[in-house]
């Protein structure tokens, strides 16, 4: 269905969760923004596309501005210098006001897959064929 592609019926905007996905992610300690990347990928997987590595660094800045994460950056390695990232105890609390909401998000979703599902399959296939 070629008309889907781009809906949010695809699971593919749901960017609003990429910041207590990162928050979450940090809770197992500081993390290189790349590794982190790969961290909400391993999570994140059934909606299919790695994240944006560049829109999670975005994500990381504004976050920071925050008081949600800090920085530092990590030398002595081989290779160039890595920005560790980490949690803040603000950056806790909002993980934890996060949970609360995706517990409400939760139920909200879980009653309307119910609503959804108790529809008769002629009333979806005629849905899909309106405009």
């Amino acid at each position: 269905m070629k008309a889907f592609t781009n809906c949010p019926c695809s699971g593919a905007t749901l960017d609003k969760l990429v910041q207590p996905a990162i928050l979450a992610a940090l809770t197992e300690g500081p993390i290189h923004g790349y590794r982190l990347a790969e961290r909400i990928s391993e999570v994140a997987g059934p909606f299919g596309d790695k994240p944006d590595v560049s829109g999670i660094y975005r994500f990381l800045k504004k976050m920071q501005a925050a008081g949600l994460v800090t920085s530092n950056w990590e030398s002595g390695g081989q290779g160039h210098a890595k920005r560790l990232f980490a949690i803040t105890a603000d950056g806790r609390a909002c993980l934890a006001r996060w949970t609360a909401t995706l517990e409400v998000y939760l139920k909200t979703i879980t009653t309307l897959l119910k609503e959804a599902r108790a529809q008769p399959p002629e009333s979806h296939a005629n849905a899909a064929k309106s405009p």
